[in-house]
């Protein structure tokens, strides 16, 4: 299936043309050379339905896990809305590992739905594998705690709350 922009949609002012971005690695005719580059393909392979690529660009000791019927039917029956990079950690060209978060936009069943991940990546032998993903932790909650104005400051100062940060 010919696509004239990149499912993954690179850039949201001006996006690339698939032969330009995602699909010389999803047809195996180049090798991702960042783990956001393969997160960005893995997620333009589900759009075409390319499931041998979303299985062989995943570490070769966790493909036993894999239901390709499942990945399937979850890349037929969707239509893909977009992917928004939330954050990289390492990753990078010359980096042996790497976290890519991400949002997925897909519609299923006339439903919008998003999936979020944190996902891992190794580089091996010059290629990049996704190794496992993840729901992201939310931020801890702080519980507020009531302070009196005679006692001491929480901001460690040393001082009482009404002469510091409660003046």
């Amino acid at each position: 299936m010919e696509q004239k922009t990149c499912p993954c949609r690179k850039t949201a002012e001006t996006p690339l043309p698939y032969a330009a971005c995602c699909q010389p690695y999803v047809e195996g005719k180049a090798q991702a050379p960042t783990a956001e580059a393969l997160m960005r393909s893995r997620y333009s392979a589900f759009a075409v339905g390319n499931i041998d690529y979303l299985v062989e660009s995943v570490a070769p000791e966790q493909r036993h896990d894999i239901d390709r019927g499942s990945l399937q039917a979850w890349s037929k029956e969707s239509t893909w809305d977009g992917l928004d990079i939330i954050d990289t950690v390492d990753g990078r060209e010359g980096d042996t590992t790497g976290i890519v978060e991400f949002v997925a936009h897909f519609t299923r069943e006339r439903k919008r739905e998003a999936h979020h991940e944190r996902s891992t990546f190794r580089k091996e032998n010059g290629r990049w594998y996704f190794v496992e993903g993840a729901k992201p932790k939310g931020k801890p909650m702080v519980k507020a705690q009531d302070i009196g104005r005679n006692d001491p400051c929480p901001c460690g100062s040393g001082k009482k709350y009404k002469k510091c940060c409660g003046a």
